[in-house]
């Protein structure tokens, strides 16, 4: 496969993600409807694909020690920056969690020109004017920001960086392997959910007794299957592959799924604002890869018509 198609396919495949994770916040608010509330849903969320995924760290284990420190420096920025996101979808409304994360392509963008030394083209900023404009538009940035950021909303802020500094990490990791880093990032996450629960916001909250936890397992392993492994793996080989920059910009189209779902299923504000927004976002997510697979398509035309000239 040329380097063009595996960007083009990872392309596609972290857009999907994001349509997945944009359905994140339903079980983690249906575990609360189960007894399992606050962090514990978050813990929840991080062991069990951590368990599931225990015969595969078996088996890698070699190969997670040999990546040493870089490998899991980055599992660790990853597992913290997505526990912080699955907390603030927890302690905010979905779309201030879903919006205050995706200021990333900026974080990224910036990190990229100051790690990687990647140009930050015209397109780039383009889509990132895009984004912004849609997200002040929902947050009401003309109505004073709609109240004071609470803890949610700053661990939606914090995660966005964080998750950055990931991406920029496994992008500059040449020696990287996709599933050793969404190993260590499943690994990691368990420990810094863990880690959440000593926190005085969520540390109140009383651990789950077994009844509880086995009452939600037979409808919470095959969204853990289906909706939380494939996403990660998918989105951790894109980021070996893909520019962060525009990983996070892909990964927008999370917003566009978390905020419809949330608007019909959680019943929060979704008026002509709201769409504007998310209409700006979205194509934000679309704008860079189709410009490029647009410029592609014009030089592989008249490369075309180079040829044919005698």
């Amino acid at each position: 496969m040329t380097k063009f198609n595996t960007e083009h396919l990872a392309m596609v495949a972290v857009a999907i993600s994001g349509l997945a994770w944009g359905l994140f916040w339903i079980p983690l608010r249906a575990l609360d409807d189960h007894g399992i509330s606050g962090v514990w849903a978050i813990v929840l969320f991080y062991l069990l694909p951590t368990l599931l995924l225990m015969p595969v760290i078996l088996l890698r284990t070699r190969h997670l020690l040999q990546g040493g420190w870089s490998l899991h420096i980055a599992g660790i920025f990853a597992g913290v920056a997505l526990v912080l996101y699955a907390g603030s979808l927890v302690f905010t409304d979905i779309v201030r969690a879903l919006l205050f994360y995706y200021l990333t392509p900026l974080w990224s963008t910036l990190l990229t020109r100051i790690v990687i030394g990647e140009a930050i083209t015209r397109a780039r900023w383009g889509t990132i004017g895009l984004a912004l404009i849609g997200l002040l538009l929902i947050l009401r940035i003309d109505a004073g920001f709609g109240g004071a950021l609470g803890p949610g909303d700053w661990m939606g802020l914090a995660s966005g960086l964080v998750w950055a500094i990931a991406a920029v990490w496994m992008k500059s990791d040449t020696n990287g392997n996709s599933l050793d880093f969404a190993l260590s990032y499943f690994i990691w996450g368990s420990v810094a959910a863990l880690a959440l629960t000593v926190l005085p916001h969520g540390g109140s909250t009383p651990p789950p007794d077994w009844q509880t936890i086995r009452a939600v397992l037979p409808w919470i392993v095959p969204v853990i299957v289906l909706l939380v492994i494939p996403p990660a793996l998918a989105v951790m080989w894109g980021a070996t592959v893909l520019s962060p920059g525009v990983l996070a910009i892909l990964f927008m189209t999370e917003i566009s799924a978390g905020t419809l779902t949330a608007a019909y299923w959680a019943n929060e504000p979704f008026g002509i604002r709201e769409i504007a927004g998310v209409a700006l976002i979205t194509s934000a997510g679309i704008f860079e890869p189709a410009l490029k697979a647009c410029r592609s398509k014009v030089l592989k035309s008249r490369l075309i018509k180079t040829a044919q000239v005698p």
